[in-house]
């Protein structure tokens, strides 16, 4: 075979068939493109002279006004553009443009060596959907890693992210990662910042894909500009995203400790108020206090069945099975009722109190009690009322609005 038709052989597999794609952000990395795209051919050399796999580089250029779009298609890369700002934005757009059953994605400052990658590609091939690299199992060089973000930033947030989503990855923030094409596919990763580090690794733990972890080195970066990340804004973009995609934890925990707390308190009254128990330790103040923590455990728990419907029908988070077993109140009509009901009953409750009011000449009532009961079955009522229809809403304009949670209902809709 002749050298031209060895060239074209190689230049196919690149266009049309590819195993792995090596996929790094960029905006103006003039200084380190040249030393990420050797090392990302040296990667590749290995992938090819150890597992027979095709490659190509995919340079997701961010809006570079330094000639880095130029200079990458020099050296043998491919140029994507991403007219949407930011690191995530720039990796979705990279990913989705690579050709490869596999992607391998770091970032363009020559901080991370893409030959480490090559064992993650092996992960892959053994039937892994995601591998990590860790920086801390493979090592830090001095001054590649502020103190920190070492110490402090970086363990912080990947132990609430392993504490609400069991990733079991002990670098959710390496930025050398492989992942399958497909896998990356179903994840619909949306984030534009650098929060969509941890938005993989959570949606990924989510769908119980398979994930792993191999060692990674951190190197201090090529460039003489100071980095694009923000420690403490980034942080909290991150720390602010693990909120958002746990509804257990912002909603479902809350919701429970205020509803707990808020119908003991109430209980007391009652228990009291019927000569059941004796003197409690708290006047009637606390009774205001306790319908208002029973309303809002309510709504948080309406607001945390919402979060996890939107997930599920979003497709980045599986169904849980308690939705489901309440499956028969869980729908509009079953909110609707009981709705109506409680503010029937807070409505006539309120109308006898009247009454009784009136029957009194109107003079102050013994308890708040049985007013603070009745307002707050017509709170939760209407609560119930709406949100059904809320829920609805956002489980696709369906009355049932747990079909789109359920897997074998979906199937047999797929079906019929």
């Amino acid at each position: 075979m002749s050298v031209q038709d060895l060239n074209l052989k190689v230049e196919t597999a690149v266009t049309d068939e590819v195993d792995v794609t090596i996929v790094m952000p960029c905006l103006n990395e003039t200084q380190s493109l040249p030393h990420c795209i050797g090392n990302a051919l040296d990667a590749l050399a290995r992938l090819r002279s150890e597992y027979g796999m095709s490659g190509e580089i995919v340079i997701a250029d961010n809006g570079s006004t330094d000639g880095s779009q130029s200079l990458a298609t020099n050296l043998g890369a491919r140029v994507v553009p991403v007219s949407r700002r930011g690191y995530g934005a720039a990796l979705i757009g990279g990913c989705e443009a690579a050709k490869g059953r596999y992607i391998l994605m770091g970032d363009c400052d020559g901080s991370y060596n893409f030959v480490e990658g090559v064992p993650m590609i092996a992960r892959l091939e053994q039937g892994y959907d995601v591998c990590m690299g860790s920086r801390f199992r493979g090592g830090i060089a001095p001054g590649a890693m502020p103190w920190k973000n070492r110490y402090i930033g970086n363990p912080a947030l990947t132990g609430i992210l392993n504490l609400f989503f069991r990733s079991g990855i002990g670098d959710a923030h390496c930025g050398l990662r492989a992942i399958r094409k497909g896998a990356f596919e179903n994840l619909h990763l949306t984030s534009s910042g650098m929060e969509f580090a941890s938005e993989m690794v959570i949606k990924a733990s989510l769908q119980k894909l398979k994930m792993t972890e191999v060692p990674a080195t951190l190197s201090p970066d090529l460039r003489e500009r100071a980095p694009h990340l923000r420690p403490w804004r980034d942080g909290w973009r991150h720390l602010r995203y693990l909120f958002m995609l746990s509804p257990t934890w912002i909603f479902g925990a809350p919701a429970l400790a205020a509803i707990s707390l808020g119908i003991a308190i109430l209980v007391t009254a009652i228990a009291h108020s019927l000569g059941l128990i004796g003197p409690v330790p708290f006047g009637e103040s606390w009774i205001v206090i306790g319908a208002l923590l029973a309303s809002v455990g309510h709504m948080a728990g309406m607001m945390g069945i919402a979060s996890h419907l939107y997930g599920v029908r979003e497709r980045y988070r599986l169904p849980k099975s308690w939705p489901l077993s309440m499956r028969k109140w869980l729908s509009l009509e079953g909110c609707v009722i009981s709705g109506l009901l409680l503010i029937g009953s807070s409505i006539i409750s309120l109308a006898a109190i009247g009454v009784y009011w009136g029957s009194e000449s109107f003079s102050a009532l013994p308890s708040v009690l049985p007013v603070t009961l009745a307002g707050l079955a017509g709170t939760i009522g209407l609560q119930s009322l709406l949100g059904g229809f809320l829920l609805a809403v956002i489980g696709g304009n369906e009355a049932d609005f747990l079909v789109g949670a359920d897997p074998l209902a979906s199937s047999k809709n797929a079906r019929s």
